[in-house]
């Protein structure tokens, strides 16, 4: 072995070797809060670094700050633009990808899904130091050492057989099928997490190739097909809201085939993720018959993975998106389909739009028409939109079987509103209402206006402003 094949050979076993000390001590000595933090501020800080030191579309170079709120916005997918995005360059796109990529929602919470596997790994390790041969001694167990034991033992189909590999290593059955189900469980998310996005990636790509109108639009702004269609999709599934162009798909919104294609993508990175997981772990259960999977969707809870939920949870899950975008996109059309931002629009094109922008008014952020345009009550029914958590049900889940209070409850408790919300459907119904003064009397009727005066009525029917 030469000397080159010696420091190869020696570097590829120091790697692995700190980067799971790295891990490991990430997982049981630093807290989830400041864990995240360092994470996102490392990532951001990494990013405004490839920024500003990689060259800009343009020969105006932003400012630091600028290109520090960018690098945030990227990693935390929170989509606040500081800098038209047309100024960037193909390799800065590709670096606001890569950031967006290992910021959003599914990606995070495989590297919790990592950490978990090591936790567990240490709490195994805890439970046999005590060498059952010795009383006195200790096992020289290490870490990795539980992992391949966990790993590697098998199906134990005789009691003899189950009783010498308890009474020598005190693994039982269950800790090798948690230990397997969280790894199986990382490698189905982040396998999920690839092909859903190369599959996008693919048909956008695609499509914008052979389409002569939404090609052409990319080449008078000078940004590469590959490129869009990377950025977009992970932009997409990672609820950032980020498009290369300045109007974002604004200028797309004729073209209903390319909005179809990036529109599941909203839905398969956001709200019907556990869903499709779910869905996606039975199907591998069915076709590779393994109990790891079993184990993953009837031990849901003890997996600790917050984004796999109940079947019952998903069905209502999916129940509750597709109601709020019916809800969405029937107020929507009912309000802006003889719209100035509908010019130009035939049927279809008006359809898909509308679905399109409704649907990514919870999360995501993109947008086909101009915000500032759009009547007052579709903007409320969008902020409420963007108020309710992804995972959101207005339907019964009954989880907890020994919680009696909540057995009790009946399918109308669980389906009555709060206060709040019924104070949000009456401003949104004034707003519909009274949109033709909203344009063109501003001053006396504006949103805040008629939610001060339906708040004040509200407070005067209790009571508590009779004065007023």
């Amino acid at each position: 072995m030469n000397l080159f094949t010696k420091k190869q050979h020696r570097f590829c076993c120091f790697l692995p070797h700190h980067l799971g000390f790295l891990a490991r001590f990430a997982a049981f000595h630093l807290h989830p809060l400041f864990l995240q933090l360092s994470y996102f501020l490392i990532l951001s800080l990494l990013g405004y670094l490839g920024l500003k030191f990689s060259k800009p579309r343009t020969s105006v170079r932003s400012n630091d700050f600028d290109l520090f709120y960018t690098s945030v916005s990227a990693s935390t997918v929170s989509s606040m633009v500081a800098v038209e995005m047309e100024v960037f360059s193909n390799s800065q796109l590709i670096l606001l990808t890569l950031l967006m990529f290992l910021g959003g929602e599914v990606f995070t919470s495989m590297l919790d899904l990592v950490l978990a596997r090591y936790k567990f790994t240490n709490t195994v390790l805890n439970r046999v130091t005590t060498n059952p041969f010795s009383p006195k001694e200790k096992t020289p167990f290490h870490a990795n050492q539980v992992e391949l034991v966990l790993v590697s033992i098998p199906h134990l189909e005789s009691e003899n057989h189950t009783s010498t590999h308890s009474s020598n290593t005190k693994f039982s059955d269950t800790d090798r099928l948690k230990y397997n189900g969280l790894s199986y469980l990382t490698f189905v998310v982040f396998s999920y997490l690839i092909v859903v996005q190369f599959v996008g990636f693919s048909l956008v790509s695609l499509y914008i190739t052979f389409i002569p109108s939404a090609r052409q639009v990319l080449k008078n702004k000078g940004i590469k097909i590959v490129t869009f269609s990377l950025f977009t999709i992970v932009s997409t599934f990672a609820s950032c809201g980020f498009v290369p162009t300045n109007e974002n798909m604004m200028v797309f919104k004729k073209n209903s085939g390319l909005l179809l294609l990036i529109l599941p993508h909203v839905l398969l990175g956001n709200t019907l993720y556990p869903a499709c997981l779910r869905l996606v772990i039975m199907v591998l259960k069915k076709v590779s018959r393994r109990e790891e999977f079993s184990y993953i969707l009837e031990n849901f809870k003890d997996i600790g993975y917050d984004h796999l939920l109940s079947a019952l949870h998903c069905c209502y899950l999916v129940a509750t998106v597709l109601g709020l975008n019916v809800v969405q996109i029937v107020m929507f059309c009912s309000v802006e389909w003889n719209s100035d931002i509908m010019k130009g629009l035939n049927v279809y094109q008006k359809l898909i739009a509308s679905i399109f922008q409704v649907s990514n008014a919870r999360h995501s952020g993109e947008s086909v028409f101009d915000l500032s345009s759009i009547s007052s009550a579709i903007l409320v029914i969008f902020i409420v939109m963007m108020y309710l958590p992804p995972y959101t049900t207005y339907l019964p889940v009954r989880e907890h079987e020994n919680d009696v209070k909540r057995k009790e409850k009946s399918v109308v408790e669980y389906l009555v509103l709060s206060q709040l919300s019924y104070l949000v459907i009456f401003i949104i119904v004034i707003c519909m209402t009274e949109s033709k003064s909203l344009k063109e009397d501003p001053l006396n009727f504006s949103v805040l206006n008629i939610t001060l005066e339906v708040i004040r009525q509200r407070l005067r029917e209790r009571g508590v402003l009779n004065w007023i």
